[in-house]
């Protein structure tokens, strides 16, 4: 059981830690979306696996305790905005890591504008500038529902405000590709 004032780690490493594939993949994943370490991508890949091996479990199990459970997984997923409404076990399967990246509190206040790069969202959200409705949240790894997405903002109080992007910024930030290898932006 362990003791109760010791935390366990919300993450696993990679078996092999020198992999060039993995470890370019998570660099490029880390500056698109201003993560401090790739400790972040391995707790939200274990966030993830954990889903996937229930949606798996539920696919194979029969019975109206797996129907319940599965109905359960599937309106949890849907009020993180992961899936949509008429989603399956299947499509819970088919999440990547970039789906659950970028519903992080941290990518949607870029998104919206508030900040003008990933790294400045990640400090805002620290210092307790950006808050949901009434309340300051300073995880910048806070997973948003649906529900609350609109209502992110700045603080009562915040002494630090952006000038808003033109909406032509914004709709690029939101759709931006994957950085281009360095020899292609010359």
């Amino acid at each position: 059981m362990g003791h109760p004032k010791r935390q366990r780690k919300k993450y696993t490493t990679p078996l092999h830690p020198w992999e060039k594939d993995r470890m370019d993949a998570e660099d490029k994943l880390c500056s698109r979306y201003g993560l401090r370490s790739k400790r972040e991508i391995w707790k939200m890949e274990s966030w993830l696996r954990n889903y996937r091996r229930q949606a798996r479990r539920l696919l194979a199990a029969s019975g109206p305790q797996a129907e319940l459970e599965s109905k359960q997984l599937l309106e949890k997923l849907q009020r993180l905005g992961l899936i949509s409404g008429e989603a399956t076990l299947d499509d819970v399967l088919g999440l990547t890591i970039e789906d659950v990246l970028s519903r992080r509190l941290q990518t949607l206040v870029y998104k919206r504008g508030l900040a003008r790069s990933p790294d400045q969202a990640r400090q805002f959200i620290s210092h307790g500038h950006i808050a949901i409705g009434e309340r300051r949240i300073t995880v910048p790894s806070y997973l948003v529902p649906v529900a609350e997405e609109g209502s992110i903002g700045y603080a009562e109080g915040a002494p630090v405000k952006v000038e808003p992007k033109p909406p032509e910024a914004v709709a690029e930030a939101a759709a931006e590709p994957e950085s281009k290898p360095k020899e292609e932006q010359v």
